[in-house]
């Protein structure tokens, strides 16, 4: 059966629904679509109704085992805690599904109960030490309820009264000195989180325009109306990481994979207050629980290769960077050879797609840590920037420049000999590039009509600005009779005929620069410019004597 023939089916099989995943059947065949909902796509599966009804059947046995033993991994609304959930799992967070699944258990989001149903529960201070344990779990429980915030009229009683126990929740993990949190609690409170961060995540704003060209810098960010909780919610998950009294053997059984992986999904997030939070906790979780720094790291690699190689489309590279250059920082020497893949399959990829004015300062950052901690990495990583050089775009040409500058600062002679000759072809090119920017000053800030306009050359110029950094002037000095010939060319290019005065100006200097270093190394090449111009001529002319016969013997010829 084809998915067009079984599309065109009216038959929904009203036995088998779910959120993230919907069947598709009928009577007159033997195979059916399963419809999986996984990160905002349909994913098609034909599979046969046999099989199909073998897992339908495994995943009830493994469920009514589990009840038979009084495991109750279901976490229903607070009336009813032993509700059973549904047997068929998505394991996928934040724009997977409506429900949140901490550690291979389904936690459904509770929805908001009839208004005026919600009681105000009594401070922590109010009640016995001995009842506050008690009072915490009351107060998870009533967290777990959501409420819709796009309505702002809508059960704002109830909505203050949630907001008012997760801030007693945080001052209660916070302080410390009421009471340590039983397992129990933690389980609830993790759950409890579960429930309100791991959500559907609202389509990107170029999912709602329609249009693949939006440029991410122009757009507004997206500001999530439920913040005022979800704030609260995720300052309470990291004062409970940071907390001293938080046993991390007991805390790793619920901040488990499943959890991190989760979290790592919500990074997509557009609101960049959620996106700050969520760097906070996840480097806090890095730094203290060690058994889960591998699958961190790896996870972060998945996002990057899915970015690099499929969407090009995620709101947290920058905020994953900034994470990673605090993980490499601390890399031990010698490094692994782990470490060095991640630089060559991820790190350096990562200068490919369009978007990297968003997150480049991070990935340079990152890339700078590499080269600082073995510098026998430079030219793999100078290697890396010439091949995902820019060809016409002008602006990440500049990017590019700016980092190599910083590469070339931490790079020592003998590395720097090995990649020098494709790398100053590449610098060559840059400075005979003719790419401009218009700039404009406001004259008078009364009058913002009035403007100077200025015609800048961008990438000639910040290519010329190597030269003032001392390091990369010393390695071009001791290899200058490499160097020199590269780029002698460009420059006698640039004094001739560049149409900017700056550029003129900084190429006049450079070429000066040369010649105190080495004047028959410049004469000789001056020398050799001569030839090559004079050689070209001559071709030139030869070319256009040809052309003068054949013209004279066509007309004869007509």
């Amino acid at each position: 059966m084809n998915r067009r023939s079984a599309a065109g089916l009216a038959c929904l099989t009203p036995n088998f629904n779910h959120p993230t995943i919907q069947l598709l059947s009928s009577p007159t065949f033997d195979s059916c679509l399963v419809f999986v909902y996984v990160s905002s796509r349909v994913r098609v599966y034909e599979i046969e109704k046999k099989m199909l009804n073998r897992i339908i059947k495994r995943g009830q046995r493994k469920l009514s085992k589990s009840d038979a033993n009084g495991n109750d991994n279901g976490y229903g609304s607070p009336g009813n805690r032993n509700s059973v959930t549904s047997s068929i799992v998505v394991n996928h967070a934040s724009r997977g599904g409506v429900v949140a699944n901490h550690g291979g258990i389904v936690v459904p989001a509770t929805a908001a109960p009839p208004s005026g149903t919600i009681e105000s529960l009594p401070m922590f201070r109010e009640v016995p030490v001995s009842e506050r344990q008690n009072l915490f779990l009351r107060k998870l429980q009533i967290c777990c309820f959501q409420f819709d915030f796009d309505d702002s009229l809508k059960m704002v009683r109830e909505k203050e009264i949630k907001r008012q126990c997760l801030g007693e929740l945080v001052d209660f993990v916070q302080s410390g000195g009421q009471g340590k949190i039983t397992e129990s609690n933690q389980e609830e409170m993790i759950r409890m989180i579960s429930v309100n961060i791991f959500r559907c995540l609202p389509p990107a704003s170029h999912e709602n325009t329609g249009s693949e060209n939006v440029d991410p810098e122009e757009d507004e960010p997206y500001l999530d109306p439920s913040w005022p909780h979800l704030q609260l919610v995720y300052e309470l998950l990291l004062r409970y990481v940071v907390s001293s009294d938080t046993d991390t053997k007991i805390a790793k059984r619920y901040i488990d994979s499943s959890f991190v992986l989760k979290l790592l999904d919500l990074f997509d997030s557009e609101d960049p207050r959620e996106r700050e939070y969520l760097k906070t906790i996840l480097h806090r979780i890095y730094g203290k629980f060690m058994v889960h720094r591998p699958f961190i790291r790896k996870g972060i690699n998945n996002i990057f290769y899915r970015f690099i190689y499929e969407t090009e489309r995620h709101s947290g590279i920058g905020e994953l960077l900034e994470i990673l250059g605090s993980i490499i920082n601390g890399f031990a020497l010698p490094m692994k050879e782990e470490h060095k893949l991640f630089l060559v399959r991820a790190l350096i990829p990562l200068h490919k797609p369009k978007p990297i004015a968003l997150y480049h300062q991070q990935l340079s950052y990152c890339i700078t840590q590499f080269v600082e901690k073995d510098y026998k990495l430079a030219d793999t990583v100078i290697r890396g920037l010439l091949k995902y050089w820019p060809v016409t775009n002008c602006q990440k040409e500049v990017l590019f420049l700016g980092e190599l500058e910083e590469v070339l600062e931490a790079t020592q002679a003998a590395e720097f000999q090995r990649c020098m000759v494709p790398l100053f072809r590449q610098i060559a090119r840059c400075l005979n590039s003719s790419h401009f920017q218009l700039e404009g000053d406001c004259l008078h800030p009364q009058e913002p009509c009035i403007f100077t306009m200025d015609w800048t050359a961008l990438v000639a110029e910040r290519a010329l600005f190597l030269w003032n950094n001392e390091h990369i002037v010393n390695l071009i000095a001791q290899n200058r009779s490499v160097v020199l010939p590269i780029i002698f060319a460009a420059l006698e290019k640039n004094i001739q005929s560049h149409w900017n005065q700056a550029v003129n100006g900084l190429t006049i200097n450079v070429r000066k620069m040369f010649l105190d270093m080495d004047v028959e190394l410049f004469e000789e090449c001056q020398r050799q410019y001569a030839e090559k111009v004079a050689q070209a001529r001559e071709l030139e002319e030869n070319r256009e004597l040809k052309w003068q016969q054949l013209a004279t013997a066509a007309s004869q010829g007509g």
